[in-house]
């Protein structure tokens, strides 16, 4: 025998709230089978939920949209932080720079390599070090490091921080609406399973399938097992 099954996602609780509601708003109290008092649960929630619902979508959906921005904008500054230190260094393995230059950028004098940038950290971190540093040695009237020149490793620097500073805001608002929509599900469980019990009693006394049948009609929701659908395909 199939069974019922409550709403298991924001979704189908959706659904369920909305078709409730439909069946409230057709019919009249006296041939509707939910209580007034069910019914004054789900036009009061329903609003507040759809609205909760669209706030999350919408969260999630900006920060789906300017992820890739985020992503364009760190991918430039990795590289336009990364080839600034590499041209510095072959400009001291060239014997343009003296070694001592690396210490402006809190390298040691004889670290080779270009730093390790896979987090945002170590990027923000790095890209103002070298900002910092270039500027110290212009300064000090040291000889600008071109191809990249720091003017240009800054605007990437900073388009950066701006689309990341901006993707953590849209994280914030996600989990502030994740956190809502949280909090409105057991409220929004217990409305549907107080109309879904009165519907089931309304009709307990037609035969099983009609009872579904007319059950159904007002949302509620019911599974048929393995065996069961197996056997309804082979009739």
């Amino acid at each position: 025998m199939p069974y019922r099954r409550l709403p298991n996602t924001d979704a189908a609780r959706l659904k369920a709230l909305q078709a409730a509601y439909k069946k409230g708003r057709e019919l009249p109290p006296f041939n509707l089978a939910f209580s007034q008092n069910a019914f004054q649960k789900v036009q009061s929630f329903l609003p507040s939920f759809e609205k909760v619902m669209g706030e999350s979508r919408q969260a999630f959906d900006s920060q789906v949209d300017k992820n890739k921005e985020y992503l364009r904008a760190i991918k430039k500054a990795k590289l336009y932080i990364s080839h600034f230190i590499q041209v510095f260094n072959m400009a001291i393995l060239r014997g343009e720079l003296p070694a001592t230059e690396r210490t402006f950028f809190g390298m040691k004098e004889n670290e080779k390599r270009a730093p390790v940038l896979n987090t945002e950290k170590e990027v923000i971190d790095w890209g103002q070090r070298v900002i910092d540093g270039e500027e110290i040695r212009k300064a000090k009237g040291r000889s600008p490091v071109t191809n990249p020149t720091i003017a240009v490793v800054k605007v990437r620097y900073e388009q950066f921080l701006d689309a990341y500073k901006f993707q953590k805001t849209l994280k914030k608002n996600n989990s502030r609406a994740l956190e809502k929509l949280a909090e409105m599900r057991s409220m929004a469980d217990d409305i549907i399973l107080q109309v879904w019990n009165e519907v089931e009693s309304h009709y307990k006394d037609l035969p099983e399938n009609d009872k579904r049948n007319m059950c159904s009609g007002y949302g509620v929701a019911y599974v048929f097992r393995k065996n069961e659908l197996q056997g309804l395909g082979s009739d």
